[in-house]
């Protein structure tokens, strides 16, 4: 029986080895570096896939066996690569389009956690309160311990209509946060705009996906009818806007940049260069005509502000980036994010594909904001935003290629520095029996109620734009109606004292 068992393993591993050494063999023809393959560490994987057939307690497949190996093989590169089976695929596919089924919020993989890099504006998620920095300990009642970013929007995804309950631990809350949602076609609005006062307009883009490029022209256009004549100056608003298609990043630029300047450049492997983008049709226009054409000449010109924070990442950063180093806007609000990777999604023969980091993403002046983000010219802070989280959180996540200081998320205010406890999925159970405890409750009750009606009314805010309500809104307004203020606040990031990383430090 014994030598049964091990001969089938041998023959597992065998039949396992010799396919792989084949495989990576053909391929390595394809390499424009011919480099000899790891023999070693391919033995010792088949070795592990020959002890799994033969000896695990449940009969796996071999489909399951090796797409579990693929998606450990990627998801161990850096947070954003990711093996996709070809329905992981095709909802990827299906949530530029738009339109969509779930609760509508962006999320990333951290240490094993599931964390909310930023809700989507208008949705289940954004109306329920959830907020950046969030992490997902429980979908319903299945922990999200060690569950791909993949696997846990599957499991949030669902027939519009149906339930979904959500644990979260927060930083500044010392209890696991229960939000009981609905889930929702997911009809992503990705541009909003309001005449905030005469002469003066503002934009809201909330994702960047296929059609944003023509909302935003179509936006500029209404609020100049609605004014009456060209605009003096703009808010473009991207706060928790958590980026979407390059050549979107690329066209919205194009608005408020001269013709033909560079926007964007890659950098692959070893710093090799790669894509470089400018502000011309080709770069943005991705089917039919160019929806920029006939825009008014003042967007060249007029005073624009950008306002920023810790959501605020990849695509829009590559905006903000670019309006800054051509100092055609100020920067107004907290630091971004600091997601300056690229990721090239290739499709696999199976019908899935591999979502890949294959380059760093550089600013007009050869800035990269990996692990970094953009720093703002004037910085004014949300007094509504208890805690800030940030690229260089994530673990595994890629170092800044040009050195310096990452910069990581942060509690805001007066709040204490607590850490949330990736198993602390159940609220506390507490002694119903204790009057003194009964109090309590009746104050938490009230408490939850107050803090329920203060997040509707913040996210009311949010989806109607007050600058008497909102600082950093405020605060942009006023600098593109002071064009002089304006003027010397262009660039003013570039002139604040740069942290390097002290030598000393490295081991």
């Amino acid at each position: 029986m014994a030598k049964s068992r091990l001969k089938k393993a041998a023959l597992y591993t065998l039949g396992a080895f010799s396919g792989v050494i084949l495989t990576l063999s053909v391929q390595g023809y394809a390499n424009e570096k011919s480099e000899a393959l790891p023999v070693k560490s391919l033995h010792t994987m088949a070795e592990v896939y020959g002890q799994i057939k033969a000896n695990y307690v449940e009969n796996k497949t071999d489909d399951a066996i090796l797409e579990g190996a693929m998606k450990g093989m990627v998801n161990n590169l850096d947070p954003h690569s990711e093996y996709l089976t070809g329905k992981d695929y095709s909802d990827l596919q299906e949530s530029t389009t738009g339109e969509f089924g779930g609760l509508g919020m962006e999320i990333s993989s951290e240490d094993g956690l599931i964390k909310i890099v930023a809700p989507i504006e208008d949705t289940p998620a954004d109306r329920a309160g959830i907020k950046s920095g969030d992490y997902i300990v429980k979908i319903n009642n299945e922990s999200t311990r060690n569950m791909t970013a993949t696997e846990a929007v599957k499991k949030m995804r669902g027939k519009p209509g149906t339930s979904i309950t959500l644990t979260l631990a927060r930083k500044d809350e010392t209890q696991p946060i229960v939000v009981h949602l609905t889930r929702a076609i997911i009809k992503v609005k990705s541009v909003r705009y309001k005449l905030l006062e005469p002469d003066y307009g503002y934009v809201r883009i909330t994702q960047f996906q296929e059609h944003t490029v023509s909302l935003l022209a179509d936006a500029i256009k209404n609020l100049e009818q609605q004014n009456k004549q060209p605009l003096k100056g703009l808010v473009l608003d991207l706060r928790d806007d958590p980026g979407g298609l390059l050549n979107s990043a690329v066209g919205v630029s194009s608005v408020f940049l001269k013709p033909g300047v560079k926007v964007v450049s890659t950098k692959n492997r070893d710093k090799k260069d790669g894509m470089v983008l400018k502000a011309i049709p080709k770069d943005y226009v991705v089917k039919g005509n160019d929806p920029l054409i006939n825009m008014p000449d003042e967007l060249k010109t007029i005073p624009i502000t950008v306002l920023v924070n810790s959501g605020t990442a990849s695509a829009s950063e590559i905006v903000s980036g670019a309006l800054q180093d051509y100092k055609r806007a100020v920067i107004v609000g907290t630091q971004s994010f600091g997601k300056g990777s690229v990721q090239t999604v290739i499709p696999l023969s199976n019908g899935g594909a591999v979502k890949l980091t294959t380059a760093l993403y550089y600013t007009p002046n050869d800035r990269s904001i990996q692990a970094q983000g953009i720093v703002p010219d004037v910085e004014v802070k949300d007094k509504n935003r208890k805690f800030e989280s940030r690229e260089a959180d994530l673990g595994g996540h890629l170092s800044n290629p040009l050195g310096g200081k990452e910069v990581n998320g942060e509690l805001l205010g007066s709040q204490k520095k607590t850490t949330p406890s990736a198993t602390a999925s159940e609220p506390a159970i507490q002694d119903t029996n204790d009057n003194a405890d009964k109090a309590g409750k009746i104050s938490n009750a009230a408490d939850k109620k107050d803090s329920k009606k203060k997040d509707e009314e913040d996210w009311l805010a949010r989806r109607e734009p007050n600058p008497a309500k909102d600082e950093q809104l405020k605060a942009a307004l006023d600098l593109v109606k002071d064009p002089v203020k304006w003027n010397q606040s262009l660039g003013l990031a570039a002139k604040k004292p740069v942290k390097t990383t002290d030598k000393k430090d490295k081991k």
